[in-house]
């Protein structure tokens, strides 16, 4: 990984919360709110938080327990907190890595497609149940490989095609390059967790234009770091071609792509 990949800062928030929030992440962030309902939990921490998309989620199905949602990179908590006020969320900037937080302090941590940033999934790991109370659950999703993944697939494809010599590798190096569940496994139990459960998870892309995933991943997204490194005038071009691939397979009105993740629960 690289820097580029945690660097979400400028438009990028707003885009990626407009352009991927509803298409990709919404679906799992439903999902992964009514896992963590059904723990009945009194306290609960989310890592990797980025423009709340399972901040609101949880809000909605747990109305009463206090969540601390937390990010490395404020431009994104900001982002966050103007579209979520209430008095039982605490937004804070905090590195996975290093918790802010007191041993034991949470009965849940949630974590939505963000393990695949840390540079140290082992010290993320060992962090998180740190954290956690004895009996506690850590529960985060991953994608799957990129080609059971068509929008980002698609745009990842044509964005490379621009750049033959020098091909931009964000989507498939990091938001799709942690799948493996049995490596996955076997570093949470090397970090302490006493048993590993996982389910994958099929959802569908939905959105009303090509454009969508387009803007979403070449505008909205660290790829957009990548193509503006290579050459900044051709951004445009980028998300045009990335649009037109999405509609060659998906057409061009409102597009219906499929999406895979795994869902893992690791119990303190």
């Amino acid at each position: 990984m690289t820097n580029v990949d945690q660097t979400f800062a400028g438009s990028i928030p707003a885009l990626y919360d407009r352009h991927l929030g509803p298409m990709l992440f919404e679906p799992y962030a439903l999902d992964m709110a009514e896992r963590v309902a059904r723990l009945a939990p009194k306290r609960v921490l989310e890592i990797a938080a980025g423009t709340g998309i399972v901040t609101r989620a949880l809000s909605q199905k747990l109305p009463t327990v206090p969540i601390v949602a937390t990010d490395l990179n404020q431009p994104m908590l900001d982002h966050a907190a103007a579209r979520l006020s209430s008095e039982r969320i605490t937004w804070r900037q905090a590195d996975a890595q290093a918790l802010p937080f007191d041993d034991a302090s949470f009965d849940v941590l949630v974590c939505q497609f963000g393990v695949m940033f840390f540079p140290d999934k082992a010290k993320a790991f060992s962090e998180a149940r740190r954290v956690l109370a004895p009996g506690g659950r850590f529960l985060f999703n991953v994608w799957d490989r990129i080609e059971e993944n068509e929008p980002a697939d698609l745009v990842s494809r044509a964005v490379a095609a621009l750049f033959p010599k020098d091909p931009p590798g964000f989507l498939v190096r990091t938001p799709h390059g942690y799948h493996d569940l049995t490596a996955i496994g076997v570093a949470l139990k090397h970090s302490g967790f006493s048993a590993v459960d996982s389910e994958t998870v099929p959802k569908r892309a939905r959105a009303s234009s090509p454009r969508d995933p387009a803007i979403g991943f070449c505008q909205g997204s660290p790829l957009r770091n990548e193509i503006e490194a290579r050459d900044k005038s051709r951004l445009e071009e980028a998300t045009d071609a990335a649009a037109e691939a999405v509609a060659t397979r998906l057409g061009h009105g409102p597009i219906d792509g499929k999406l895979r993740a795994h869902v893992i629960t690791a119990s303190r």
